[in-house]
C-alpha cells in the first residue's frame, strides 16, 4: 500500500486540495498536511523564528500554521514519522508557469519533497471567472502521479503540472518559459499621510517558445515540466572562471604543492 502526502499553498480548506487528495486516494493512503490559511507566493520559505503548531482537522487531514515547506517537513518528521512514496502539492487556484515557479508555494511543496528524496509533483489550474472546476485537473494529476509511482523520477527531480481551464486536449512535456519582467508597485498614503506600497501582478510578456509551459496552456494542453532545485548556470561556469578572481590561500597552497610534486 502506497502512502501519499498532499499539501498546498491555498490553505487546508481549499477545494483544490480536497480534489487532489480524492483523486490520489485510488493509489493508497493519503495524508493531508496543509497551511491553516492561504500561503500563496511564499516561495520555498521555511519558518525558523517562531514555533509551529498543527491541529487534526479530520481523519488524515492536518492544518499547520506554517508554509508548504514547513508542512512537508512536519509531516515527514512528526506525523508520518518517515518518508511517503509520493508528495503532491495543489491543486493551486492559478497557473504556476515560467519564472513564477520561484515564487510559488505550491511548487515549493513539491520541491521540498524532492529535496527529501521523495518523487513529487505540483499541480496548478488556470484561473477563470467562473467557479473553479477541479475535475480535469485532478484527473490529470492522477495520471501523472500514477506514472511517477510506476516509473519513478531521477533524484532531486519533480514535475510541475499546469492544467488549462475546461477539458484539456492532451498532455505535453514542456520546458519552463521565460518572461520579460515588469514590476508593478503602487505607492499610496494612509489617512495619516504615511506611505505604503502594494506589489501587484504586472502585464509581463513571455518569450516565444514552441515547447514552453506557457505555450502548452495556450494550446489547451496539460503542461508537464520536469524541474530541479539546482539553479547553477552551467553554461556560465567557463565565463566566470575566466574572470580570474583572486585565489584563496588554500588554492595557492594547493597550486604550490602541485608544482613541487
Amino acid at each position: 500500500m502506497k502512502h501519499i502526502l498532499v499539501t498546498n499553498d491555498d490553505g487546508v480548506l481549499s477545494p483544490g486540495l480536497t480534489a487532489l487528495a480524492g483523486a490520489l486516494s485510488r493509489f493508497g493512503t493519503v495524508t493531508v498536511v496543509a497551511p491553516t490559511r492561504e500561503a500563496s507566493a511564499v516561495g520555498h520559505a521555511l519558518t525558523l523564528h517562531h514555533p509551529l503548531r498543527f491541529d487534526r482537522v479530520s481523519d488524515e487531514v492536518y492544518a499547520l500554521d506554517g508554509t508548504p515547506t514547513d508542512c512537508v517537513n512536519i509531516a515527514v518528521a512528526i506525523i508520518l514519522k518517515g518518508l511517503p512514496d509520493l508528495v503532491a502539492s495543489g491543486i493551486n487556484k492559478g497557473l504556476n508557469l515560467g519564472d513564477d515557479v520561484t515564487y510559488s508555494g505550491t511548487v515549493a511543496g513539491a520541491m521540498e519533497g524532492a529535496l527529501l528524496g521523495v518523487p513529487s509533483l505540483a499541480v496548478s489550474l488556470e484561473r477563470t471567472k467562473a467557479p473553479y472546476d477541479f475535475t480535469h485537473a485532478a484527473e490529470a494529476a492522477a495520471l501523472v502521479a500514477e506514472a511517477i509511482l510506476r516509473r519513478g523520477l531521477p533524484p532531486r527531480t519533480f514535475l510541475n503540472v499546469n492544467v488549462p481551464s475546461g477539458k484539456p486536449k492532451g498532455f505535453r512535456v514542456t520546458v519552463q518559459a521565460a518572461r520579460n519582467h515588469v514590476t508593478s508597485v503602487s505607492a499610496l498614503k494612509d489617512p495619516r499621510g504615511k506611505a505604503y506600497y502594494w506589489i501587484g501582478e504586472a502585464e509581463d510578456s513571455y518569450e516565444p517558445h514552441d515547447r514552453s509551459d506557457y505555450q502548452a496552456i495556450l494550446d489547451r494542453l496539460v503542461s508537464v515540466t520536469p524541474l530541479q532545485p539546482d539553479l547553477t548556470a552551467h553554461d556560465a561556469l567557463k565565463l566566470v572562471e575566466e574572470m580570474q578572481f583572486p585565489p584563496s590561500a588554500e588554492d595557492l597552497a594547493l597550486r604550490d604543492r602541485a608544482e613541487v610534486e
